[in-house]
């Protein structure tokens, strides 16, 4: 696989932003991204400006990742959001998204994954917190390959399909992660 590698997100620049509205807009990823009450939510389509980035990153550490030098993803986590549903001080919510279809299904989720685990650690954060629609087979895959248990059920959380889902909440101790040692890079293999 080429390298993939993670960028911390400081100034968005004219080019991420353009790569956010294509992901936010891009109808294959709507349903596995954002929660939608209907089908309206589903079809709603919006752009992501330059001054949303910046007000985004106030509260969302924000990493770019990107596989053999082109931007493909991003992942982000938020401090003791008001979301949690167990509220544990200390715990980080994680997103991820691969944008690009060239960078899905070749395990740039996972190593973005464990990149995220190691710089929340590094924060010295106890938990990570996060919701996976109850559709999402992969997702829900992964994170239970990477030591993430089920703790709760959102019922009615999310309408695709023509139904309303369940939003699976899951959880990870952070002390079973080993956070980066000093002057370690931030490319991966």
């Amino acid at each position: 696989m080429e390298d993939v590698t993670f960028t911390p997100l400081l100034e968005p620049s004219d080019e991420v932003v353009a790569a956010f509205t294509r992901w936010e807009n891009d109808p294959l990823l709507i349903p596995l991204t954002r929660p939608n009450r209907s089908q309206e939510d589903l079809e709603r389509r919006h752009e992501v400006t330059l001054e949303a980035m910046r007000q985004r990153l106030t509260y969302q550490r924000v990493y770019l990742i990107s596989l053999g030098g082109r931007l493909v993803g991003e992942m982000n986590y938020q401090i003791d959001p008001p979301h949690l549903l167990r509220r544990v001080p200390g715990t980080a919510w994680v997103g991820i998204t691969i944008g690009e279809a060239h960078g899905r299904g070749r395990g740039v989720g996972r190593l973005a994954l464990r990149h995220l685990e190691r710089e929340i650690a590094a924060q010295g954060l106890v938990r990570i917190e996060l919701g996976v629609f109850a559709f999402n087979l992969p997702a829900l895959a992964l994170y239970t390959k990477l030591g993430y248990q089920e703790f709760a059920r959102v019922d009615d959380f999310t309408y695709w399909q023509g139904r309303m889902w369940q939003d699976i909440r899951m959880e990870k101790d952070v002390s079973a992660i080993a956070a980066p040692s000093p002057g370690s890079g931030s490319a991966a293999r």
